[in-house]
């Protein structure tokens, strides 16, 4: 079996796709990585916002709520798949190309935005209303509750939700790979799946699960690391 394991080593077609692996891995860390900062950037303060105008007592904000929370959903629901197909045009006139890591990123963020702002929501919703009672009782404003109260308490859960979202995002960047959007996606369908190469798709599940595990033990240390509950217990 070593023999065997040896010779499909050396052969000349592996040190071919082997260079594409490495390469198309820094590409989908590259779109995870991007996506990322975009959807903490922007699914955060929507987040935010969904907390805070829901069961407001002024009408247009409350309808307000209900529009974007109707916009969230609809987004969240949506296939990936067919996500990135409609958003083509877009992708189009925005990068220029409809294919390619950066025309991608585009449907990524689109996708994870929405999912990432109703997580941000209910890590909001976990924090017990008297510690936010306490400090309007004090005269903080609203925007230094968020900031000061708000933020930090949900912390812990913040990041785990982002944790949860990045793997998801690593996923969405293989079904974008079928669209030649790049990443390991693109070389598990073009030489692994209509090539016949089924050691290329072996590896590349092999890289998204060991990517996959690493992102969530990261994840996972670093809730626990501003987690002020974990450290009193």
């Amino acid at each position: 079996m070593m023999d065997t394991l040896q010779e499909w080593l050396q052969n000349p077609l592996f040190h071919r796709w082997e260079d594409g692996l490495w390469q198309n891995t820094l590409i989908t860390l590259y779109m995870t990585a991007v996506t990322m900062a975009l959807t903490v950037v922007l699914g955060l303060p929507l987040g935010v916002a969904l907390f805070e105008t829901d069961g407001s007592t002024s009408r247009p904000v409350r309808t307000v709520n209900q529009v974007v929370g109707f916009i969230v959903n609809v987004l969240r629901s949506f296939p990936f798949f067919i996500l990135i197909i409609a958003l083509i045009p877009i992708t189009s006139a925005v990068t220029g190309r409809s294919t390619g890591p950066n025309a991608a990123m585009i449907a990524l963020t689109i996708a994870a935005v929405p999912f990432a702002a109703r997580l941000f929501e209910l890590n909001l919703r976990e924090i017990p209303a008297g510690k936010i009672e306490a400090v309007q009782m004090m005269g903080a404003s609203r925007w230094q509750i968020i900031r000061q109260v708000l933020i930090p308490e949900a912390l812990p859960g913040i990041i785990g939700s982002i944790t949860t979202t990045k793997i998801a995002v690593i996923g969405y960047t293989a079904m974008a790979g079928s669209v030649n959007a790049g990443g390991l996606g693109q070389l598990a369908y073009n030489r692994g799946y209509t090539g016949y190469q089924t050691e290329v798709i072996i590896a590349t599940v092999v890289l998204l699960v060991i990517i996959v595990i690493l992102v969530q033990l990261l994840g996972s240390r670093l809730a626990t690391a501003v987690d002020h509950r974990a450290r009193t217990a």
